[in-house]
């Protein structure tokens, strides 16, 4: 993908009403399909599918009886997996099936990172839904059971609609998507390449941007960094505590931990991020907007880039970033230290290589005793192609739900399973239509994730339109 590409898109595709259709959502008056919808968040979410002490089977059996029961056939429903508690489900509403055009995929993951109700409020369980002050709460309620039960109450009323879309539509929920060991995606394309032989895919990733409660704009995920999680590791021979010595092992990794913590790397400026920087600029304050432009011209301009960083919604998506997560050590209250380790999670920029990131910690954390090892890393993908066939029907329900605004390819900061059909010439693409303020609603993974209900039913409304345009031979585009 060319970075003159995009640029000569998005003027000539981001037309259209100055003003957004009725809305379609009404507070207290849910339609027939958005209860449907909810019903669908509140069984996932209260369903516990935490990686490590969940069970993933137990959301995607309870998808399938909805599916069954909406008629469709077992032989268009598959569920399985490495082992009994990691199963996905995958089911197909038929279409016509014009000759050349393979199916459409909706994904979405099932499982979610782990959640203690005493991390939380008071008045908050994690796998409880509740609905608070114009908010849904619940671990997964927005990464990533919000575009999970939109895709099944979508797919079930398209079924009861009787509509036959002219490819097939694919929902994929799969497992481990959040670092578990038995990814569903990897999975399925390994095992059971048929079920999910797509020719498009639509996943998570993607999204809108609330200002003072009214869209800004929205975005299409193109690329991500690369997972990789580093060890910081620290031996000693120990002994006894009342008789400590300068060589503590945990007063070592500390050490470390600090230095890695005040480090930034290298500002570092791809195609998709140039182009997310010059558009978005246009939609920043005039200070926020001037200083972008000077770095997408200039990015050795470090009082660009302090300006740009000093947002920390901007700043990750400036370098490489590296931080400690997890923090083991010791043996004894009594004793001094044999070992200490800490993980650092660092989400690589697509332009730099693991090996030099390994290098540049240990030149920061300059101490021979603490030693950093690879752990583990997830394979990086190329980026998806932003094309009219994906642009022209996004940027039409965007302005029909939500106004004449912009629409911006995006570099994810976290990563997610479009990589594994990337890296096989799939088009991937992170879509969502859902709406949020980061400055106030970026929770996931955190205390208290939560999900404004307009954009939930906003987002529902966005993917039903945008899975009929995709699915519907399109016109011939220039």
């Amino acid at each position: 993908m060319c970075t003159l590409a995009i640029a000569t898109l998005l003027p000539t595709l981001a037309g259209g009403q100055a003003a957004p259709t009725t809305s379609v959502y009404t507070p207290g008056k849910l339609t027939a399909t958005q209860e449907v919808a909810r019903g669908v968040l509140k069984e996932l979410v209260e369903i516990n599918t935490s990686v490590t002490t969940g069970n993933i089977t137990n959301g995607a059996l309870a998808m399938v009886k909805r599916f069954r029961a909406a008629g469709i056939a077992d032989s268009d429903i598959f569920v399985g997996g490495p082992r009994p508690e990691r199963h996905n489900v995958v089911a197909r509403l038929r279409g016509k099936n014009p000759a050349g055009r393979k199916p459409l995929l909706l994904l979405a993951h099932l499982d979610v990172v782990e959640a203690l109700k005493a991390d939380w409020s008071p008045d908050l369980d994690p796998f409880v839904f509740t609905e608070k002050e114009g908010y849904y709460y619940a671990r997964g309620v927005a990464d990533d059971k919000a575009m999970a039960s939109i895709f099944v109450a979508n797919l079930l009323r398209m079924k009861a609609e009787g509509w036959r879309p002219d490819r097939d539509i694919l929902v994929a929920l799969t497992s481990d998507e959040e670092s578990g060991p038995f990814n569903g995606v990897d999975w399925l394309v390994t095992n059971h390449r048929e079920l999910v032989d797509v020719g498009l895919v639509i996943n998570e990733g993607g999204g809108g941007v609330l200002r003072n409660g009214q869209p800004l704009f929205n975005t299409i995920q193109l690329a991500q960094k690369v997972t990789t999680n580093f060890t910081l590791h620290v031996t000693n021979r120990g002994g006894h505590s009342s008789v400590p010595r300068n060589d503590n092992a945990i007063t070592a990794l500390a050490d470390a931990l600090s230095k890695v913590g005040r480090y930034h790397f290298p500002v570092r400026i791809s195609e998709v991020t140039r182009q997310f920087f010059a558009e978005t600029a246009k939609q920043e304050s005039p200070a926020m907007g001037r200083a972008m432009q000077a770095l997408v011209a200039h990015p050795n301009d470090t009082a660009a880039a302090a300006v740009v960083a000093a947002d920390e919604k901007y700043s990750s998506m400036l370098r490489t970033t590296c931080v400690a997560t997890l923090l083991s050590g010791g043996h004894a209250s009594n004793a001094l230290p044999q070992l200490a380790e800490a993980n650092i999670n660092c989400r690589i920029y697509p332009t730099d290589v693991t090996e030099d990131v390994r290098r540049a910690l240990e030149k920061v954390i300059a101490d021979t005793t603490v030693k950093v090892l690879v752990k583990s890393q997830r394979p990086p993908s190329p980026a998806a192609t932003l094309s009219p066939e994906i642009l022209q029907p996004v940027t039409q329900v965007t302005n029909e739900l939500f106004g004449n605004i912009p629409i911006i390819p995006t570099m994810s900061t976290g990563a997610n399973d479009s990589r594994f059909f990337l890296t096989l010439g799939v088009p991937a693409f992170g879509v969502s239509g859902l709406f949020m303020d980061p400055t106030v609603d970026a929770r996931a993974h955190g205390r208290d994730e939560r999900m404004r209900i307009q954009s939930y039913f906003e987002g529902q409304e966005f993917l039903y339109r945008l899975t009929k345009l995709l699915s519907t031979n399109p016109p011939t585009i220039p």
